[in-house]
């Protein structure tokens, strides 16, 4: 079964195309392909609160193009969802209505809710019985998921995102509401927490620690790594670092956001699993194509 993601955020738009294999003890995704086209829709929004039409025009070239990938992969199945940036544009509704016209591509504007539920999904197989608080920081939102024995108590979304910071769009109230929700949340008697942190930014944080996948990262760590690429021009973030343009800009602001969490949780460490929403709404349409089938065989039409 070939499926696919597509996860529209603020600061870039991400395609995933994975073959599910389920031959095994366990099933197995294979990443056929992953496109990653750096369309910041979330500057637009945060400043005019609108997607431009120079914006819009290379947003219906950009999904004609993951149309055309999802039909030459011959993908059985496909979800295309947005976050933060089209949920808070004034014609972000409009946009996707045009793209359905024209394209016949449905896009799902999820609230951010939703958003944390899928980014739960990819989670979960990391998670054991101790206390975790989960920080996603993307463009335009931040979601944060509390743990505890292996259950889900409390999540929500925060309007704090690393370009809403870079452009100085983040609201002193929304700050002061996200610390008043970790420090009301995440009580003393639940005991050491450890932070799980997912999105591209942490990923690169982590990459640039040189620690093993799975090893938890600590807050020191973390710290030494923001102050060493602050030190950076954009230039040498771009050349020494090898990162992308869209990132070097946005690494430090969302950085900064996943201490100031840690910290009020009194995290002392972070893991960082290499997942994001495109990989819960790839679980999600797996789920749902299981699902389907059963109901085929149970009906006689499989």
């Amino acid at each position: 079964m070939k499926l696919a993601a597509i996860d529209i955020g603020s600061n870039a738009i991400r395609l995933q195309i994975s073959t599910i294999y389920d031959k095994g003890p366990k099933l197995l995704f294979k990443k056929l392909e992953y496109v990653r086209f750096p369309l910041r829709l979330g500057h637009d929004v945060f400043n005019d609160n609108r997607i431009s039409d120079l914006s819009k025009l290379k947003f219906k070239k950009l999904m004609k193009t993951y149309k055309l990938l999802l039909e030459l992969y011959e993908v059985d199945d496909f979800m295309f969802c947005a976050t933060s940036a089209m949920r808070e544009s004034e014609n972000g509704q409009e946009l996707a209505d045009e793209v359905q016209k024209e394209l016949g591509i449905t896009i799902n504007i999820i609230d951010g809710m939703l958003e944390a539920e899928m980014i739960n999904r990819a989670i979960a197989s990391y998670l054991g019985g101790e206390t975790y608080l989960h920080i996603d920081v993307g463009g335009g939102s931040t979601e944060l998921n509390l743990f505890v024995k292996g259950i889900k108590l409390k999540t929500r979304s925060f309007k704090v995102g690393s370009v809403r910071v870079l452009e100085h769009h983040d609201s002193p109230v929304m700050w002061n509401d996200m610390e008043k929700w970790v420090k009301d949340n995440v009580k003393k008697e639940f005991g050491k927490v450890i932070a799980v942190g997912t999105g591209g930014n942490i990923s690169k944080i982590f990459e640039l620690a040189r620690k093993k996948p799975g090893h938890a990262l600590p807050i020191k760590k973390v710290k030494e790594i923001r102050k060493m690429v602050e030190g950076l021009t954009l230039d040498q973030r771009i050349y020494e670092l090898q990162m992308n343009p869209d990132r070097a800009d946005v690494i430090v602001p969302a950085t900064y956001i996943y201490l100031q969490v840690m910290q009020w949780a009194r995290a002392n460490s972070i893991l960082v699993p290499d997942v994001g929403l495109k990989d819960g709404i790839l679980l999600h349409l797996l789920e749902k194509n299981m699902s389907q089938k059963k109901i085929e065989f149970k009906t006689g039409r499989f």
